[in-house]
C-alpha cells in the first residue's frame, strides 16, 4: 500500500470515533514494531522523524526507511516530520518522500507562525503533503512550562495558515512517564467551538487512557503522539536482554527482544485510541 498522507487518516478517524496514534521513531526496530502493530490491529499509524531522531538519522534515509515499510504495510502508514523548526525542516522531508510534515512555530509570534506555516503549505500541497502546525506551545515534564492555546489565535491560525491539522496545548505535556496529565475540557470544547480542523494532542504518554478514549469519542482530538511509553517499552526490553545475554556483542541479537516489546505495547497504544472500544 502506498504511504497515506495525514488527512487521508485523520478524517476517517474522526468519523468512525478514535483517534491515530502518532509514533515517535528513533531507529528500525521501533518503527518496524510500529507497522508490524498496525498490521495486527489493521488500524492506521503515523511514523514520526522528530528532532532527535532526525539529528541522529539523516532524513534521506529516514524517508526511505518511512516509505518501504508503508510500501510493504497492507493498512495506510503516514510517513510525518515532526517538529520541523525551519521551512528547510519541511521541505527537506517533503523532498525525501514524506507523506506530512509538521512546523512548529509555537514560539513565534501569531502572525510570524501563520506566514512561516503559510508558506510551507503552499509547497506541501503543490506535493501533495499534508501540513500540521502549533498554536500555543506543548511544555515538558521536566523543562519549559505550557502555554495554554488561546481560542481566538486558534481560530485565526486555522483561519489564515491552511493546515490539515492543529496542535494544541490543553493540559497535556511532553516527556511524561506517569498518565497523570489533567486535560482542560472546557479549554478544549472553547477551541473546537471556534475551528473546524482536526485536532492533535503532543504528550500523548501523559493522558490517562480513559481520557484517551473520551477524547476520542467525544471530541475532534483525532491524533495523539505517544513517544515516552513505547520508549520505556524499548529501554525495559533492552535492560533484560543485556542481562540475559551479558556476554553476547552481537548487536542484532541484543536488539532483537526490543521489537516484540514495542510492537505489544504499541497494539495497547491504538486501542487506547478507540473512542468505542469498552
Amino acid at each position: 500500500m502506498t504511504a497515506a498522507s495525514l488527512k487521508e487518516v485523520l478524517m476517517p478517524a474522526m468519523e468512525e470515533h478514535r483517534a491515530v496514534a502518532g509514533l515517535v521513531v528513533l531507529g528500525w526496530e521501533d518503527a518496524w514494531a510500529y507497522v508490524e502493530a498496525a498490521e495486527e490491529t489493521g488500524i492506521p499509524i503515523i511514523l514520526q522523524a522528530g528532532p532527535g531522531c532526525r539529528a541522529h538519522t539523516p532524513v534521506p534515509i529516514l524517508g526511505k526507511m518511512f516509505r518501504h515499510l508503508a510500501d510493504q504495510s497492507s493498512v495506510p502508514i503516514v510517513c510525518h516530520i515532526d517538529h520541523g523548526y525551519s521551512v528547510q525542516d519541511c521541505l527537506e522531508g517533503i523532498d525525501n518522500g514524506f507523506t506530512s510534515v509538521m512546523f512548529d512555530g509555537s514560539k513565534l509570534t501569531l502572525s510570524e507562525n501563520i506566514d512561516i506555516t503559510a508558506q510551507i503549505v503552499e509547497k506541501a500541497h503543490a506535493a501533495g503533503v499534508s501540513v500540521e502546525g502549533e498554536v500555543g506551545f506543548v511544555g515538558y515534564a521536566e523543562g519549559a512550562p505550557s502555554a495554554n492555546t488561546l481560542p481566538e489565535e486558534a481560530a485565526r491560525f486555522s483561519n489564515e495558515s491552511g493546515v490539515t491539522a492543529l496542535a494544541i496545548s490543553v493540559g497535556n505535556v511532553h516527556l511524561k512517564t506517569e498518565k497523570t496529565s489533567g486535560i482542560n475540557f472546557d479549554a478544549l470544547k472553547a477551541i473546537e467551538e471556534v475551528t473546524t480542523l482536526p485536532l492533535v494532542l503532543h504528550g500523548g504518554s501523559g493522558i490517562p487512557v480513559n481520557v484517551r478514549k473520551r477524547l476520542a469519542r467525544e471530541s475532534r482530538v483525532s491524533k495523539f503522539n505517544i513517544g515516552t511509553e513505547l520508549r520505556m517499552a524499548f529501554g525495559n526490553a533492552l535492560r533484560k536482554s543485556l542481562t540475559d545475554n551479558w556476554d553476547s556483542f552481537d548487536r542484532i541479537r541484543l536488539l532483537a527482544p526490543t521489537v516484540d516489546a514495542v510492537k505489544s505495547a504499541t497494539i495497547e497504544v491504538i486501542r487506547s485510541l478507540n473512542g468505542k472500544q469498552e
